[in-house]
């Protein structure tokens, strides 16, 4: 966040459904320091005088929430950080308990911020994780650092390296993700295909989803032609298909991770039909302020990603 915005916008009670674009970066040297803003001590802003990320909200001129976290960097302390990339999302709380999602980006600098020509705010520097609890900041903001730091610990890298060599780590066999393919394609009214899962289906029977699949030994767009021609007879332009959304998905402790990757296809022909009736028994269109119930949940955090500009959700990991 930043001075000029007292605190991010939240939805209005009047208007059900509604987000506010907001995004953060998570800034590390790559070797345990991560970079964090000292707020000016004012009455009203969000969070005054707090250790916390660089960030802000996103404005008209903003396509998405990369060009908002860039644009923030850019105003704020001169930066640009060319690897900056998704990493969570988290949510930020009003007084009355309203939450918002705000998009958080990591990315990698090792220069000297007292060089940098802060405009806002009082200074930035390095802090480990280890210090940062005699810091004065918000508790969220500790725990998504520590939660990178984790993820990105030198020992817990020497450990992936490991594994890509020999495919274990100390004895423990490596834990691969499936990789499932989601088609998201919207009709003339933009509302979204969803289909009615079969009532005996190993996973969310009688609840609507995505059509969906899973890679085999093929491209993750080859998987999505093939399925949406085997569940639903469309017939779908791999060319005009493009990445809307990824939900990283984790089914309970200790359930078998999963990249869900949701794709919107531009182009396409045909309609719906049921062809594989032992999982699907029907398709419909539904508007996104009106989606049927059940409704498998990650399906409903991609839908609400996808209209808020996120690329990246994550759900159970927590």
């Amino acid at each position: 966040m930043n001075d000029k915005t007292p605190q991010p916008t939240f939805p209005s009670p009047t208007a059900p459904g509604a987000e506010t674009a907001n995004a953060s970066a998570l800034i590390h040297d790559g070797a345990g320091a991560y970079l964090l803003h000292l707020r000016d001590d004012i009455p009203g802003i969000w969070e005054p005088g707090s250790w916390s990320l660089l960030g802000g909200g996103r404005e008209p001129g903003d396509r998405t929430l990369a060009e908002t976290v860039r644009r923030e960097l850019r105003e704020e302390a001169g930066l640009d950080i060319p690897d900056l990339a998704p990493f969570t999302v988290e949510e930020a709380h009003s007084d009355d308990g309203t939450a918002v999602p705000i998009q958080i980006f990591a990315g990698r600098w090792t220069g000297d911020p007292a060089t940098l020509p802060l405009t806002e705010g009082v200074m930035l520097h390095w802090f480990r994780p280890d210090v940062m609890p005699r810091l004065r900041m918000a508790p969220s903001t500790l725990a998504l650092i520590r939660r990178h730091a984790e993820l990105h610990s030198p020992a817990r890298c020497a450990d992936a390296s490991s594994t890509a060599s020999t495919g274990a780590v100390r004895g423990v066999s490596t834990v691969l993700n499936v990789v499932g393919v989601h088609l998201y394609v919207e009709n003339v009214d933009g509302e979204v295909l969803l289909g009615l899962r079969h009532p005996d289906s190993a996973y969310a029977g009688s609840t609507w989803h995505f059509l969906a699949g899973h890679c085999e030994q093929e491209s993750a767009v080859s998987c999505l032609v093939r399925e949406a021609h085997e569940e639903a007879g469309l017939v779908i332009d791999p060319g005009a298909v493009e990445l809307a959304h990824v939900v990283h998905l984790l089914h309970g402790a200790g359930g078998r991770p999963r990249m869900q990757m949701v794709f919107r296809a531009r182009r396409w022909a045909g309609t719906p039909e049921i062809r594989e009736p032992d999982k699907c028994t029907g398709w419909d269109w539904w508007h996104p302020d009106a989606l049927p119930a059940p409704l498998v949940p990650y399906t409903r955090a991609a839908i609400e990603g996808i209209r808020a500009g996120r690329r990246y959700t994550e759900v159970g990991w927590s």
